[in-house]
């Protein structure tokens, strides 16, 4: 496999399209304001509860600024909001590398749009499994899949993509936006990536250490075996 070798960015990137998918929805309204106020036109995708609260949020403004995800596929979720955002529109939205002209050509073939910012915040797995009756199932339906995919391909493609994943962020966010007539930057950017990152890893080694001491036993005795 040949992979891309990028040597030409941009390092302000214009803030047009969001998408917006979190578990914990603090201080949601310190971003959402800011884009509103520094981002004209943008656009906002997103899924299930955080969908409603964006609509809330945005009020009169969310007829023409808020697009749901299942609406921009093409597809419908999966029942008990499963594969969501694994979706070939999303991830080429995400990914596609700004000057690559085949790039380009597949966001324009499928309809796609381009992310410039995402911001997403995982299940919250430790929480979950932290209470006295919290099985293996408990566990396992925890385990946050496609909100993992998003945030590492958005941190990964930190050439074009705002990859936002802690709210204590939102302000220093907003206030690159409001220096920059809209636009993230090359610096901000990669500040944001490194935190994504660290944040996938840290949820993954939490899943891994959950398996590794919990017994096959335990999660036979949790089904009822058919």
């Amino acid at each position: 496999m040949a992979l891309n070798t990028v040597t030409e960015v941009s390092d302000r990137v214009l803030v047009r399209n969001v998408l917006v998918s979190v578990s914990d929805k603090r201080d949601l309204d310190t971003l959402i304001s800011g884009l509103l106020r520094y981002c004209p036109g943008v656009r906002i995708y997103s899924t299930g509860g955080t969908f409603q609260v964006l609509r809330d949020l945005l009020g009169e403004q969310a007829e023409r600024r808020l697009i749901s995800v299942e609406r921009y596929t093409g597809q419908p979720e999966l029942q008990g909001g499963l594969v969501k955002t694994l979706d070939y529109k999303v991830h080429l939205g995400l990914l596609a590398e700004e000057f690559n002209e085949d790039h380009q050509r597949d966001i324009e073939r499928v309809g796609a749009v381009r992310f410039d910012l995402v911001a997403v915040n995982l299940y919250p797995f430790s929480e979950a499994i932290a209470r006295d009756e919290a099985t293996p199932e408990t566990a396992r339906g925890n385990i946050d899949i496609g909100g993992p995919a998003m945030l590492r391909a958005a941190a990964k493609n930190y050439l074009r993509v705002a990859s936002v994943c802690d709210p204590a962020d939102y302000a220093e966010v907003v206030d690159v936006l409001a220096s920059n007539d809209g636009a993230s930057t090359l610096s901000l950017r990669y500040r944001l990536a490194a935190g994504a990152f660290a944040h996938t890893a840290e949820y993954d080694a939490a899943v891994a250490e959950y398996f590794s001491r919990t017994s096959p036993e335990a999660a036979v005795a949790t089904y009822n075996l058919r």
